[in-house]
């Protein structure tokens, strides 16, 4: 990309305020983008003058003076932007809250519920219609943006987006990978930065492929305390660890959701320690530090700035100097992973530098890992086509499919639920996915 201009960075969702917060921390110590404009947008007046407070209160703290506006119409702040951050989430806790109980009712237990799942279903489909609209703002006010999306279900809304907007610079952003051998690394002793890795496959459910040091394999020191530490064994990345070998880049209470095997069972709740609805507490707590910050701003105390090695701030460095780095990305599988189908959205490693962002092909993946990854993507593209086809039937077929809801739920009571969700989540779904289908 070339700039003529300062760049601009939109933040679309900037009432994620912590979450921005990170980000903008870590915009802001590159001494190359001192001047960037950033735009901040929130439908939410209270949260968006939250963020910009936050925003210039780090700046200030950083010695950085970027151009900081703050817009509630999202087409203003989209115009002529070189990059879009996308942290949306809509129905904020009340919507989750629902994704819970309402399964909760039927026995359907989750950990997190943003990804795959019944939860991740319905976040996924009331996301869809925002989602558009972004995408046709996108294509009219700012078509060479690049559109780097963290909001989830990120593998459904990046397929989403390719299909129903036809944009094609969009990448999908995930800390799992870059955390996950941070952990490993710490485990077995080596120091991060010296540690060669590789990982692909879907997010939440990619694996780590190659963990080396100074040529020497690492996964032998794994697999040691997968078998000898009697802790490390209650962790269920350990167990697949154990049984598939690979180690999987997303937690232990993510992990449990995408198969069958765990949540079903007391015993293996048991034996894993697995948190039932740990992710309510997390948009409890969140909400509670969005409340500490915003009072913190109103009583002029100081606020924490902090980086958060984010990959959107990278990117965006990455674009305006041309240096180049590397990057994990979710992105549309085109001959990139060969045994996951086209049209996908997989993790893979992304080159980054100033003429955009390019993935890694991979090739095949361990054929029992390329198995878990398309049950994965069969869910998720079932969900897309119900949207892009207007379809209401692919919802309950997702769910039949999803290996938790199908392991904890006969058939008819699969569609119940789907029923249920669906009045639930109202005027959220598109009108054509409205419909309740009975049994």
């Amino acid at each position: 990309m070339t700039f003529q201009t300062t760049p601009k960075i939109t933040f679309v969702g900037a009432g994620s305020v912590v979450f921005t917060q990170g980000l903008l921390a870590d915009l802001f110590a590159y001494p190359e983008l001192d001047g960037v404009h950033v735009a901040l947008h929130d439908i939410d007046p209270d949260r968006l003058a939250t963020a910009l407070a936050a925003a210039r209160r780090i700046a200030a703290v950083r010695g950085v003076k970027p151009v900081l506006t703050a817009h509630a119409d999202r087409r203003e702040a989209l115009a002529g932007a070189d990059v879009a951050v996308n942290m949306v989430q809509i129905g904020m806790g009340a919507a989750t809250r629902t994704d819970f109980e309402v399964p909760e009712r039927y026995g359907v237990r989750q950990t997190i519920g943003d990804t795959l799942g019944i939860g991740g279903i319905f976040r996924g489909l009331r996301t869809f219609p925002f989602l558009k609209a972004l995408g046709e703002d996108i294509a009219e006010v700012c078509p060479e943006a690049w559109l780097l999306n963290y909001t989830n279900p990120m593998a459904m809304n990046v397929q989403y987006l390719s299909e129903a907007t036809g944009l094609t610079r969009v990448v999908g952003l995930c800390h799992s990978v870059y955390w996950t051998v941070h952990g490993l690394a710490a485990l077995v002793g080596v120091p991060f930065d010296e540690v060669t890795y590789v990982a692909a496959g879907v997010n939440h459910q990619a694996w780590v492929l190659r963990f080396e040091h100074a040529g020497a394999d690492l996964y032998p020191r794994l697999r040691e305390l997968a078998e000898s530490d009697g802790q490390l064994r209650r962790r269920v990345r350990f167990d697949m660890l154990r049984r598939l070998g690979y180690y999987p880049t997303e937690t232990s209470e993510h992990s449990a959701e995408y198969v069958p095997w765990y949540l079903k069972h007391d015993t293996e709740i048991d034996r894993l320690r697995l948190p039932i609805g740990d992710y309510l507490g997390i948009v409890a707590e969140n909400e509670a530090e969005y409340e500490r910050t915003r009072r913190a701003i109103a009583a002029d105390e100081p606020l924490p700035v902090e980086g958060t090695g984010e990959y959107a701030p990278q990117i965006v460095h990455s674009l305006v100097t041309g240096t180049p780095r590397t990057v994990y990305g979710n992105v549309v599988n085109r001959g990139l992973i060969e045994n996951l189908p086209s049209g996908g959205v997989v993790e893979v490693p992304c080159l980054v530098d100033g003429t955009g962002v390019r993935p890694t092909r991979i090739g095949a993946l361990p054929p029992q890992l390329a198995a878990l990854n398309r049950t994965y993507l069969s869910v998720d593209d079932l969900v897309v086509r119900a949207a892009v086809e207007d379809d209401p039937r692919h919802i309950r077929h997702a769910a039949m499919i999803d290996p938790a809801t199908a392991a904890a739920l006969p058939v008819e009571r699969i569609f119940e639920l789907c029923d249920d969700l669906v009045r639930a989540h109202g005027d959220r779904l598109q009108p054509a996915l409205r419909a309740v289908l009975g049994r």
